[in-house]
């Protein structure tokens, strides 16, 4: 993600409300392009125990023709570079072979129970599941992430005397696409905030004349045209009252198609008293960051 703020001025910010703007001017009208496959999705959770220790907690759904599977790993956030794996089970693991249990282990003095529950899970066209599943961490006897709409019928059953929640919240997922030049997906920028469809088009206007168009919830925020001279930039848009920062890189998508064509965007909240893109190396806590990684071949 730092590679691809590197490469931006800080300068070269333009501010667009698109919940402000002529509606006229921003409607979408889709052309006719291959859909990309989503074959990964990262996704990195703050977690915050009662003992005031902080860690992170990522979750790795993918899937490819003939296998799914789910790692989850714990980083240390004082020291994010190594990543010790809690749990990696796949569909055809003998060791994981039912789709719904629980393991202990023991991780940097933290006693932690990964369980969890993914033999009824219903998908729609990702790794992810979307319904009818549960994943948990417990760290120390705290509940340190509780994900899935099965997850409160885990609770109740599994600890009727009650557990205490830590406090957790995702701060960072990341989407990885193959094929097509059209990515679908949702994001949701804040914990209050609701949801929103997000869509990407690569479109070729002919060889001479790219484009690039980002719309949100159906309606355009960004045209980008001569992409061919554009192939990297930045725009701030205004989301649920959020200051939020979108940057593409579409250079090898345009140039470098021999190695699958790549294109990176990357969505991030920050405080508007922020002036610059990127402050520091390390990633901010308090903001989220929406990354997302597409392949042509």
């Amino acid at each position: 993600m730092r590679e691809i703020a590197s490469c931006l001025s800080d300068h070269s910010v333009r501010v667009s409300d698109y919940s402000c703007t002529n509606a006229a001017n921003l409607s979408c009208h889709p052309p006719r392009l291959s859909p990309s496959i989503q074959n990964a999705v990262i996704c990195t959770y703050i977690t915050k125990l009662s003992t005031q220790k902080q860690f992170l907690i990522q979750l790795n759904w993918s899937k490819n023709a003939l296998d799914q599977s789910l790692c989850i790993s714990e980083i240390d956030h004082e020291n994010p570079s190594p990543v010790s794996s809690v749990s990696k089970f796949t569909t055809q693991n003998r060791l994981f072979k039912k789709k719904k249990g629980h393991k202990l282990i023991e991780f940097n003095s933290l006693k932690v129970e990964v369980l969890w529950d993914i033999s009824s899970a219903k998908f729609s066209s990702g790794p992810e599941p979307v319904a009818a599943f549960f994943v948990a961490v417990l760290v120390d006897a705290e509940m340190g992430l509780l994900l899935g709409d099965m997850g409160e019928d885990l609770v109740h059953k599994k600890f009727k005397t009650g557990i205490h929640f830590a406090q957790f919240s995702l701060i960072s997922r990341r989407e990885h696409f193959n094929g097509g030049t059209l990515y679908s997906t949702k994001a949701q920028f804040s914990q209050l905030g609701t949801p929103h469809d997000i869509a990407i088009r690569c479109e070729e206007e002919g060889l001479k004349s790219p484009a690039l168009s980002i719309s949100i919830d159906k309606r355009r925020v960004i045209l980008v045209k001569r992409l061919q001279w554009n192939f990297r930039g930045n725009q701030t848009i205004f989301i649920d009252g959020l200051t939020v920062d979108l940057m593409w890189d579409v250079y090898d998508w345009l140039f470098d198609r021999a190695n699958n064509g790549r294109a990176s965007f990357m969505f991030r909240t920050r405080s508007v008293l922020d002036s610059r893109l990127w402050l520091e190396e390390k990633l901010v806590v308090q903001e989220f960051c929406l990354f997302i990684c597409g392949s042509k071949n």
